[in-house]
């Protein structure tokens, strides 16, 4: 996963003055963390990007850790400024490989999940379970729906630059979804610098492959979030629309079981 850090940190030097502030959508992961997860506590979240979503859920009240690899993290600064001392601790680390004291109320990973192997989610998955949660604690995880992905495939888009909206910079991207692996790979370039395209490679997972995948981790798959509705993951859904043509990821909620 060698390209992880490099594309995260190129694409967030593209998007940071449009991207790196609190929207309505780290609001809206508050309110599904307060719903699904804890009314308070302790809040670990992984791949926290600009870290926009962990400043809203410590000025929430919240006592979050973030941990970012790319240079995203590095905006967080600026956003965190009036927070309460100790309400946000930032790491540009690995999330592989760092060491972190104490446990967690809440292990969110927002859009995220699926860099890298099925072996690699295992690991991530074993880690929140046997070392970041407390008992009776919760992971909020975005699963890539490889349902629209595979419909994506074959999409060739052109991003004009947008100053006025904070985008700069003129892109280009082409998405193309193996349905063998069920992985999507999303290539983004410069249009002046077609030589130097950066590639972003997505395992998708349906609810029953997901739920198969947690097999032996600890967690078990308790709901499904999909768009504004809550799923059971058991309970059939045949033609879902939602499901199948609307959200290209769903929040899956996995308690700690045993």
């Amino acid at each position: 996963m060698d390209w992880v850090r490099e594309f995260y940190s190129k694409t967030g030097s593209w998007w940071a003055r449009a991207d790196a502030r609190v929207t309505d959508r780290d609001h809206r992961r508050v309110r599904l963390l307060r719903e699904h997860g804890s009314p308070s506590g302790d809040v670990l979240e992984l791949g926290s990007g600009y870290g926009t979503t962990a400043v809203a859920l410590a000025q929430a009240g919240y006592s979050v850790t973030a941990v970012e690899i790319s240079d995203r993290i590095r905006h967080s600064g600026g956003l965190a400024d009036g927070l309460a001392p100790g309400s946000l601790a930032v790491h540009q680390d690995d999330f592989y490989a760092i060491a972190l004291a104490g446990r967690f109320d809440v292990v969110c990973y927002w859009n995220g999940f699926g860099v890298g192997s099925d072996a690699d989610q295992r690991r991530l998955l074993l880690r929140v379970a046997d070392e970041w949660l407390r008992p009776g604690g919760v992971a909020l995880v975005d699963v890539f729906n490889p349902f629209v992905w595979a419909s994506w495939d074959g999409d060739d888009e052109h991003l004009t630059p947008d100053p006025a909206a904070g985008y700069d910079h003129d892109l280009r991207e082409v998405t193309r979804f193996d349905p063998v692996t069920c992985t999507a790979t999303d290539t983004w370039w410069e249009s002046s610098d077609p030589g130097r395209p950066i590639t972003q490679t997505l395992r998708c997972y349906t609810p029953a492959d997901l739920a198969l995948l947690l097999t032996g981790t600890g967690l078990t798959l308790t709901a499904l979030v999909v768009g504004d509705q809550v799923l059971s993951p058991v309970e059939p859904r045949p033609r879902f629309s939602d499901l199948l043509r609307d959200n290209h990821e769903y929040l899956a909620v996995l308690r700690l079981t045993g």
